[in-house]
């Protein structure tokens, strides 16, 4: 049995009966059921149309269990008879069913969940050890989810804006309680891709993620402590994985409609392509911060950034003063205050500023480093 294979196909087939009007949740029993179907079916070889034959058995089954007053007997019994093999339908439907999941009447929370539970394939258990919450409240959230779903129809996909920004937020969470959320957000966004080739943001988001994942290996130390860019061992970084997610933005950028994604992965790209932190080119990444700036105006943490940028080549100081004009309750601000001052030779007040940072942040791994930074300063 071909794990990889029911898992690429598990969403597809999903996809289509939603797609036919069937209710999220029975639809997803019915196709659960097909699966299990297909695990006893499949011992003596893998049907010639394998997504036409879970479709076909999925499909009876929800019907099945809506003729029925009773599902949970009806998804009891077994089908003794084989579906007559078909045509498999072409269309894919991974982003109609990422579309549901990403409803704008559900919280980002709640769409991360209901992704990962029914596009991803995790298991219950699974999404709840990744959000830190007991199995339960995972599976009211998801249940809470489903119902308020319940009764729209998708017929066309939506908004492929709000699919991305939760596949985006989805690799934010990076590897939570066992589960690598960012390696999951990946493959899903290469199924988005796949579906809307033409759209160079959603390339732009798979290069932006790529290029970000590419330094993982090298993101901690031996003892689990964080390790900052311009300190990480370049060597370590995955190649292969920078190499695509150049080719991807250059792709995207060719078909110029400039997006948010595509211009973060443009700032991602100058960094992994420096040999050293001294060798970045820190005046092409301000410019790309000016245009990240008039594509999403007025965002704090677009300012934050280009703050940054503005202080390695306009000076740190010059730096500081865009910093101070942002809201002081805004994450990350006194940190990057604290390495600005520190580049601008006031090495008591960044040494405060890292301290403040530190208790500020519920990150562990960002707590200890920046008190370490402090500590270093303050020893100095």
């Amino acid at each position: 049995m071909d794990e990889h294979l029911l898992r690429d196909l598990t969403p597809q087939v999903l996809g289509v009966l939603v797609r036919r009007g069937a209710d999220f949740a029975a639809a997803e029993d019915a196709v659960q059921d097909a699966l299990a179907e297909a695990v006893r079916r499949w011992d003596g070889g893998v049907p010639d149309e394998p997504k036409a034959w879970l479709v076909t058995v999925a499909w009876r089954k929800f019907l099945d269990a809506r003729r029925s007053a009773s599902a949970r007997v009806l998804r009891e019994v077994a089908v003794h008879r084989e579906p007559e093999p078909g045509p498999a339908e072409q269309s894919d439907d991974t982003l109609l069913l990422l579309s549901r999941c990403c409803h704008p009447a559900l919280s980002p929370g709640s769409a991360v969940a209901l992704t990962l539970r029914a596009v991803g394939g995790l298991t219950t258990a699974e999404i709840a050890r990744a959000f830190l919450v007991p199995e339960a409240t995972m599976a009211q959230r998801i249940s809470r989810a489903k119902r308020t779903l319940a009764g729209e129809r998708f017929e066309r996909p939506g908004d492929v804006r709000a699919v991305l920004k939760v596949l985006y937020l989805m690799f934010d969470q990076g590897f939570v309680g066992g589960t690598d959320l960012a390696a999951e957000a990946i493959r899903l966004t290469r199924q988005l891709v796949a579906s809307v080739p033409d759209d160079p943001e959603a390339a732009g988001l798979l290069a932006l993620l790529l290029l970000h994942h590419a330094r993982r290996p090298a993101r901690t130390d031996a003892a689990g402590q964080l390790v900052p860019l311009a300190d990480q061992d370049r060597s370590l970084w995955d190649t292969r994985m920078i190499a695509e997610g150049v080719d991807l933005l250059q792709h995207a950028l060719a078909a110029d409609r400039l997006g948010e994604y595509q211009a973060q992965a443009a700032i991602a790209a100058l960094h992994d392509d420096a040999a050293t932190a001294d060798e970045t080119d820190w005046p092409q990444i301000l410019e790309w911060y000016d245009e990240l700036d008039r594509i999403t105006p007025g965002s704090p943490v677009v300012a934050l950034n280009r703050a940054v940028a503005v202080g390695h080549v306009d000076g740190p100081l010059a730096g500081l003063r865009l910093v101070e004009a942002l809201d002081p309750g805004l994450p990350r601000r006194d940190a990057v205050a604290a390495y600005l001052h520190e580049r601008a030779g006031n090495l008591k007040e960044a040494a405060r500023l890292y301290k403040a940072a530190a208790e500020s942040t519920v990150v562990m791994s960002e707590h200890m480093h920046l008190l370490k930074q402090a500590a270093r300063l303050n020893r100095g």
